[in-house]
């Protein structure tokens, strides 16, 4: 579905930082025209324009006269983003594709300053910037089916993409998969540590534990099995394995109990965001 974005009404991306170029990238790489895009930001950076050069982009500083976006990709900061889509109204019609790659802003509150325009709202993931990010997206009440095969497509350059049964899903999806990555660094953090105060040197047990995770992530990603069955594999009755498992799922203290305390808060914030 790229390929119908065209040049009488291109995909204007507004914000192109680390978020918005991977999605950039992604998208010429799978055939996107050049000249069917337009990067709005304001204080670019020499390797964004680098990038814009070489790929033969158009780029603006704000919205242009006379265009109209068949695709309109917000990834600005939430903080800045009610003053930039006042500057995007004439931007949007009622046949433009919204897409929101930013915390915190409803999609009442984009059509507040949009006006028209069918909103999809979008929570990524920094995995992303490498291809391999999962995105959730909630739709609102006037996406159609052709509009989210669009978007679908579009998001699909980055990673996976999971379609969310309500907006107020994407608190969730921000919780879980948004900062999940944060988490997934931590516990690299953690069992590095752990090794370091059971005896191993600091570079050691750090080698080890990142190496650990890179592994295991990359067998969950290319196994098909569940991550159940897998760590049952790893877990011989009784052997060393079981018994640190004893303690990460004991029902009180051990991890599921911690990570849904830690989903909650970030979901709670989330909702606080969004007001």
């Amino acid at each position: 579905m790229i390929e119908t974005i065209g040049k009488a009404r291109p995909l204007v991306l507004v914000g192109a930082g680390k978020m918005g170029g991977a999605m950039l990238t992604g998208w010429l790489d799978r055939g996107l025209a050049a000249e069917a895009v337009v990067v709005i930001e304001p204080t670019p950076s020499a390797e964004l324009m680098t990038l814009l050069a070489e790929r033969g982009v158009a780029h603006a500083g704000a919205a242009p006269a006379g265009l109209t976006a068949g695709v309109l990709v917000l990834a600005v900061k939430p903080q800045v983003a009610d003053a930039v889509m006042d500057g995007l109204r004439s931007l949007v019609d009622a046949e433009t594709l919204v897409v929101s790659v930013m915390a915190g802003k409803t999609i009442a509150g984009m059509r507040a300053h949009l006006g028209n325009g069918a909103i999809v709202r979008t929570i990524p993931n920094t995995p992303a910037s490498v291809g391999r990010g999962i995105t959730g997206v909630a739709a609102g009440e006037d996406v159609g089916p052709r509009a989210r095969q669009l978007a679908t497509s579009l998001i699909a350059s980055v990673g996976r993409v999971v379609w969310v049964d309500s907006e107020a899903d994407i608190d969730v999806v921000t919780a879980v998969s948004g900062s999940g990555p944060a988490y997934v660094f931590h516990m690299v953090e953690a069992l590095a540590e752990a090794g370091r105060r059971a005896g191993l040197s600091t570079d050691s047990a750090m080698q080890l534990a990142r190496a650990t995770v890179e592994g295991a992530g990359e067998l969950l990603y290319q196994s098909p099995l569940d991550p159940a069955t897998l760590r049952q594999n790893v877990t011989s009755p009784n052997g060393t394995t079981h018994a640190a498992l004893q303690v990460l799922m004991n029902e009180t203290s051990g991890l599921t109990s911690l990570m849904s305390a830690a989903v909650a808060a970030a979901a709670k914030r989330s909702r606080e965001l969004a007001g």
